[in-house]
């Protein structure tokens, strides 16, 4: 089912595989691990199958997502994971790598669309990413996996988002790149796009009732601008 642009008047980013290029960081992360045993490879290609191993990842990691909200986990959760997050000022810190094409994307969209971020990371890790590519501007508000009671896959956090954007939630649009950001965007009554940027495939995402799929997050400005 294609998009309802007339209905589209905000829009919820996820971060991780949305914003953040968090696929290819953990692929290669992996791929310099495997490096020392590299001849057990064919080819010796140890990216190859880091990348496979990480995209096996999406649905585990997606119930574990579900299962730690459900015990009321998500938001230590969060918190554990901020505390390894380092500001990008920092001596020898790496910058967290971005999509390609996405600030400008966000940019661009931001002039017709007021942006929130929709996210389960932690408040201050999400920060970090943010400044270290001068986004927070451009976005109204931020929810992170500690701003509501239950984080996604419940619609809480859009619902949260979509209050403090003063837009009904049905007129505005979930972006992510897994099936949790598509129920709690279909649970909200948001309409959703997935993106295979991340660690979500096409199959699953179309399965959990995405509006639209597209191959990056950047590719969404000729979607909602022509």
């Amino acid at each position: 089912m294609p998009l309802d642009l007339s209905r589209i008047h905000a829009l919820c980013f996820d971060i991780d595989g949305t914003l953040r290029d968090t696929d290819d960081q953990l692929v290669l992360q992996l791929a310099k691990l495997l490096r020392p045993v590299r001849f057990l490879f064919p080819q010796h290609d140890t990216q190859v199958y880091a990348r496979r191993f990480v995209m096996t990842l999406d649905e585990p990691g997606n119930f574990l997502k579900g299962l730690s909200d459900t015990w009321g986990l998500d938001g230590p959760l969060a918190r554990l994971g901020d505390r390894f997050g380092k500001p990008c000022d920092q001596p020898k810190t790496r910058p967290p790598l971005i999509v390609p094409g996405v600030a400008e994307m966000l940019a661009t969209l931001s002039q017709r669309y007021p942006l929130a971020v929709v996210s389960t990371r932690g408040q201050r890790s999400t920060q970090i990413f943010l400044d270290c590519h001068n986004l927070t501007s451009l976005f109204q508000v931020i929810v992170t996996g500690q701003t509501t009671e239950h984080t996604k896959p419940y619609p809480d956090p859009i619902l949260f988002a979509a209050e403090r954007m003063s837009v009904p939630a049905e007129h505005c649009l979930m972006i992510g790149d897994t099936t949790v950001d598509i129920r709690a965007g279909r649970a909200a009554g948001a309409q959703t796009v997935g993106v295979l940027c991340g660690f979500g495939q096409a199959a699953e995402l179309a399965r959990a009732g995405a509006d639209l799929i597209l191959p990056t997050t950047a590719a969404l400005t000729g979607h909602l601008l022509g």
